[in-house]
């Protein structure tokens, strides 16, 4: 082989890898799967569905709903926390990120070392409500009337370790009262045991319970946030009634394996808190009834690193587990 060949043969050969590096940055290159573990029609499966066809749009590839619905929201969670394709997200509920792991005894994947945090859908309070002949009054005479009914009443929740069981456990601790605890499948079956008189309250989300208070079937007492709710602004929050320290909202976001590449990881959080900001996707999420909030990485770190801290004590307080 002569000079000048030889020369241009290790040109070819040492340009390569540069094609090759230029061919792996060409991401996404096949379609993106987005994993919901709960059912078909479930909030989160509303907000995935929403997301998907902007995300799919602005990553010039199609995004694949898939439901994996099962052991509230675990399933998904851990199959998210093991996809090796860089392909894979998942889009994940408050518990399995943070309640879970003290939960149950054998979690088959560690939120925090084991998923990256992409971008915060939404938030939501849990709703106080009531039979409306329990809360006539103001709502420091309902409160005063719960404390003195002790564990004589009681409230259903969806659960057993659900949003609605642990925040009432928590409100239970901050206003010293003591109803018992009757967890259900879901909310219509808790609304129609408390307009049956079986259950005297409940905490659920605001698009469930709203309807009925506006109907006259219900009362409304507060929010569980611990300041007044844009989805409930007329609602008094939990600093308002007295119970200090009790701040607690569900919120659902998008996930990824930790092992993804970091810049895939910056690539989906710009285009998801692009299409997030965006006032249609906005006004959508709120007449679903989320409140849209900084849905940065770090937003999402911060929200998982201090719901773990209250729902880890509170657990331990009351010895809750689930198998």
């Amino acid at each position: 082989m002569n000079h000048p060949i030889r020369r241009l043969f290790a040109a070819a050969l040492a340009v390569l890898p540069l094609l090759a590096a230029a061919q792996g940055e060409a991401w996404p290159n096949r379609p993106i799967r987005l994993i919901v573990g709960y059912p078909s029609g479930s909030s989160p499966d509303v907000q995935a569905r929403l997301l998907a066809e902007p995300l799919a749009k602005a990553l010039g590839q199609p995004v694949v709903v898939e439901n994996k619905p099962g052991a509230g929201g675990n399933i998904g969670a851990d199959l998210t926390s093991k996809a090796t394709d860089n392909h894979t997200i998942g889009l994940i509920g408050n518990g399995p990120l943070t309640s879970a792991r003290f939960l149950y005894a054998k979690l088959p994947y560690d939120p925090q070392k084991d998923l990256a945090p992409i971008a915060l859908v939404g938030a939501a309070p849990l709703v106080w409500v009531a039979p409306k002949a329990d809360a006539a009054g103001s709502v420091q005479d309902y409160i005063k009337r719960v404390q003195a009914g002790g564990d004589k009443l009681s409230y259903g929740s969806i659960g057993a370790g659900s949003g609605s069981h642990l925040a009432m456990e928590l409100l239970k601790e901050n206003l010293g009262i003591n109803p018992l605890h009757v967890p259900y499948t879901g909310g219509p079956p808790i609304l129609n045991a408390m307009m049956g008189g079986q259950v005297q309250m409940t905490l659920l989300p605001a698009v469930t319970v709203m309807p009925l208070v506006q109907a006259g079937k219900l009362a409304a007492v507060a929010v569980t946030s611990a300041r007044r709710s844009p989805l409930a602004p007329d609602l008094p929050s939990m600093e308002e009634i007295g119970a200090r320290g009790t701040n607690i909202e569900v919120w659902n976001a998008v996930m990824a394996p930790a092992s993804m590449p970091a810049a895939q990881q910056a690539r989906l959080a710009k285009e998801l808190g692009r299409i997030l900001e965006s006032r249609e996707i906005r006004q959508k999420l709120f007449l679903q009834g989320w409140r849209s909030d900084d849905s940065s990485p770090a937003a999402v770190a911060r929200r998982i690193k201090s719901d773990t801290a209250t729902y880890g004590e509170l657990i331990a307080r009351k010895g809750i587990r689930l198998e």
